[in-house]
């Protein structure tokens, strides 16, 4: 049992870290809403001048990246949310010949970091005339996302009550139907969990984006920060105000899901 002294010192360095791990943020958004002619400097504070987002929205063309952002991003977690949920289904509750060793190939797909294949993939893109279009940034990761997402998806469903799958078969539920009306319920979570990740890393990638596209219409969030940078490294409270822009609907998206990832532990429980 927890003595009161443990706790104490638990709470206090949990507080401490997390004083961390705010401070660059709070410093950000300070930096932000700053007076942009008043000589700023990163972490000051001398009142909310929230004019400096829009000046930055316009100035830095964010919503052009932002529209490439969520296209990109809505297209790889819907359709590698759905291949996951399939493959790990197959994986973890089906008996297949070959299931081992093809479940070895995805985890492979897992060690291989994008830095590595970035060169070759670019020229069999451009083969394909797939380089400046959505194509080429959604493809290479949704098969990056595949994997990670087969092993997510796998795990949860290995540890699912055989009885209750055994119950379904019983009844005459065929796989399908086993899958998205009994246990798509129950991984909730899971499911919102590998939602999060996704959406998180899809619309952070940087390297592919500039990689792969010239278009400035095309370009990401992240992408056209780094140029909104180049443009304007002498002004930090528009540098903030674009970063705050950027990292805004991912956080959103993630406050969002966080809720609803609560309420589907609560409710997809498996009651004895």
């Amino acid at each position: 049992m927890t003595s009161r002294n443990e706790q104490t010192v638990t709470y206090a360095v949990l507080g401490l870290f997390t004083l961390l791990a705010l401070a660059p943020i709070v410093g950000i958004l300070a930096t932000a809403v700053q007076d942009p002619s008043g000589g700023a400097s990163f972490g000051s504070f001398d009142g909310i001048h929230l004019g400096n987002f829009k000046t930055a929205w316009e100035e830095g063309h964010f919503g052009s990246y932002l529209r490439s952002s969520v296209i990109v991003a809505v297209a790889v977690v819907v359709s590698a949310g759905f291949l996951s949920i399939l493959s790990g289904y197959a994986f973890g509750l089906m008996r297949f010949r070959g299931s081992q060793a093809l479940f070895y190939v995805f985890l492979f797909g897992l060690t291989i970091p994008i830095e590595a294949v970035i060169v070759p993939l670019y020229y069999d893109l451009r083969d394909m005339n797939l380089t400046d279009t959505y194509w080429a940034l959604i493809l290479p990761q949704m098969g990056a996302s595949v994997a990670f997402g087969t092993f997510w998806m796998r795990a949860f469903f290995r540890g699912v009550p055989r009885s209750l799958v055994e119950a379904a078969r019983i009844d005459g539920a065929s796989s399908w139907f086993t899958l998205w009306r009994v246990l798509l319920p129950l991984a909730r979570p899971a499911v919102l969990t590998m939602t999060v990740l996704l959406f998180m890393w899809t619309w952070n990638e940087f390297l592919l984006a500039l990689v792969m596209v010239s278009d400035e219409n095309l370009r990401t969030a992240p992408l056209g920060l780094s140029f909104f940078q180049g443009r304007n490294q002498a002004d930090l409270t528009l540098l903030a105000a674009g970063a705050v822009i950027v990292a805004l609907p991912v956080v959103v998206v993630y406050v969002f899901l966080q809720r609803h990832f609560i309420r589907g532990m609560l409710s997809g429980a498996v009651k004895g």
